[in-house]
């Protein structure tokens, strides 16, 4: 007999023997029990997750001569022919190549004819999402209302694009991606019954490369079976799929607690020599912090994917970070992940990125610095005789000997006698009638701040006061310089309103006066003449531009 795939050769036959999709078959057969059964469904969910197994599994239990506890018999002529994919009731269809609406006319013609010789037709569609709008547009009429002899059964990875109309006339069932336990025990059972000797270590690298889905975890296993043959090791695996080995994770903590810079280069020209994906290890390294990182919040392993050994490295290595700088290098490197994809020289920015890992400082706790800071308050306090800041008995020379003030009439020197001076109130300073006026110094230093101000509240304002220039300040009044009429008028129309902002600013409301440019004033008069009637209003009636 030919070779066949692992997973072509151990696909599910029964609903029991689907792994990892429990709510799915558990709901089948209690439907076929229950003779509560849906003339259409649709499977959605990542790929190679068991869509069209199940999919097979249920048109066979639908046309089984003989049934078990809900499951096909896999034994009867209706099974053999649908699972060697003779049946003439069982179609199975692809949306990507049979899309248009012309296929679907055909369709709605076929299914108003009975079975040939099983109970059910069932028509299974996968990638159904592939169809035009048209074709399901067609569709529709048919799928609310078939006959009662039509099942249908719809498989696609992108179930967003599939119509609201056409969801609505279908049961869902949301697929799952398979867990790497569920992976790992399937696939021990596989080498087992091939007679193929395999760790677990070797699993769990072939299960997490599947990113949960079984049918690339088996093909995987294939491509290592074939490489390494009946002996399969961890060695094997990260040889045949270069994969990045996990104590080299290990490796890059280590440099970053001794901040071991020139190991770091070296580390990156290994990677660089051993031919790894760049973007890959990045991924990986990111996987081993986030490792860490549940180690530190929770305070145990059992979050992470992997062996009891690293298990046990990770609770080791895992002392000697804290949560917040571990964070801090798991933004940088998903930044980096993503930043590599379009540098010109990913090696470069590679090494750059572990060097700013590796010089990265540690983030100091906010409780820790808020006792050291009273720590050190206590102590100044205790060994110098000076006032503390912030302190209650700020001002004395020692809060131990501190006495009470003494009115003026019981007062007595301690050092020498003086003579008494009756007691007589002070009167309270005047509050001063005016606000002080702002200096040329400060309006230049601060002018950048109040055009700022004027911009957050009114941003066309701010924008043209940008764009005038401050030349001098002379006794409180603000004086500007404009280029144009516009802003000429602008500003003027506004001078209330820059005198309340300058109260904000500088804290006393000045005056502006604000002129036009000399070179502006002689090109506007010689170059560019005003219309008589603008003149005569100037010349007869004292006419001024707003």
């Amino acid at each position: 007999m030919s070779y066949i795939v692992t997973a072509r050769k151990w696909r599910p036959t029964t609903f029991e023997e689907v792994v990892g999709q429990a709510h799915v078959s558990s709901t089948l057969k209690n439907a076929l029990r229950q003779n509560r059964l849906g003339h259409a469904y649709i499977f959605s969910g990542p790929r190679g997750v068991g869509k069209t197994t199940i999919a097979r599994i249920l048109a066979r239990v639908l046309n089984c001569a003989e049934p078990v506890n809900g499951d096909p018999c896999n034994q009867c002529e209706s099974c053999l022919e649908i699972s060697g994919g003779r049946s003439v009731d069982v179609f199975e269809i692809d949306g990507a190549s049979n899309r248009g609406v012309q296929e679907i006319r055909n369709l709605r013609e076929a299914v108003r004819y009975a079975p040939a010789k099983s109970t059910y037709k069932v028509y299974i569609i996968d990638e159904v999402h592939m169809l035009t709008p048209e074709a399901f547009n067609a569709l529709l009429k048919t799928l609310e209302e078939p006959p009662s002899h039509i099942i249908f059964v719809f498989a696609t990875t992108e179930v967003h694009k599939v119509p609201a109309t056409i969801l609505s006339r279908c049961q869902r069932f949301d697929f799952r991606r398979i867990a790497i336990n569920d992976i790992i025990e399937r696939l021990r059972f596989i080498s087992k019954e091939e007679n193929i000797t395999i760790d677990d270590d070797a699993l769990l690298y072939i299960a997490k490369k599947g990113d949960g889905s079984m049918r690339d975890a088996q093909s995987i296993f294939d491509q290592v079976v074939a490489f390494s043959g009946t002996t399969v090791t961890a060695e094997h695996v990260l040889e045949t799929l270069n994969i990045v080995d996990q104590d080299l994770y290990f490796d890059v903590t280590d440099i970053l607690h001794k901040r071991d810079t020139k190991r770091g280069l070296h580390i990156v020209a290994g990677i660089v020599e051993k031919g790894y994906d760049l973007r890959e290890f990045l991924a990986g390294f990111a996987e081993h912090i986030r490792n860490l990182l549940t180690v530190v919040t929770t305070g145990t392993s059992d979050l992470i994917e992997t062996s009891a050994e690293y298990r046990q490295k990770y609770v080791q290595e895992a002392k000697l970070f804290s949560d917040v700088d571990l964070i801090r290098y798991l933004r940088a490197t998903l930044d980096l992940h993503s930043e590599l994809r379009w540098v010109a020289q990913p090696r470069i920015r590679l090494e750059s990125g572990i060097i700013e890992l590796i010089k990265m400082e540690k983030t100091a706790d906010m409780q820790t610095l808020i006792t050291r800071l009273e720590e050190l308050k206590k102590n100044t306090s205790e060994k110098a005789d000076i006032p503390i800041m912030g302190s209650a008995n700020a001002g004395w020379k020692n809060p131990k000997n501190h006495v009470e003030p003494q009115t003026p009439a019981e007062h007595k020197s301690i050092h020498a006698p003086v003579e008494k001076v009756p007691y007589k109130p002070q009167k309270p300073a005047d509050k001063p009638t005016s606000l002080k006026v702002i200096s040329a110094e400060e309006a230049f230093a601060r002018w950048d701040e109040f055009v700022s101000t004027v911009k957050t509240a009114r941003i066309n304002l701010g924008s043209i006061l940008g764009q005038s220039k401050l030349i001098d300040v002379k006794n409180g009044c603000v004086q500007l310089l404009c280029d144009n009429d516009f802003q000429l008028n602008t500003l003027r129309r506004s001078k209330d309103y820059l005198g309340e902002i300058s109260k904000t600013v500088f804290g006393t409301t000045a005056p502006f006066e604000i002129t036009m440019s000399d070179t502006v004033k002689k090109q506007n008069g010689e170059e560019k003449k005003e219309h008589p009637v603008i003149e005569a209003m100037r010349r007869e009636l004292g006419a001024e531009p707003l």
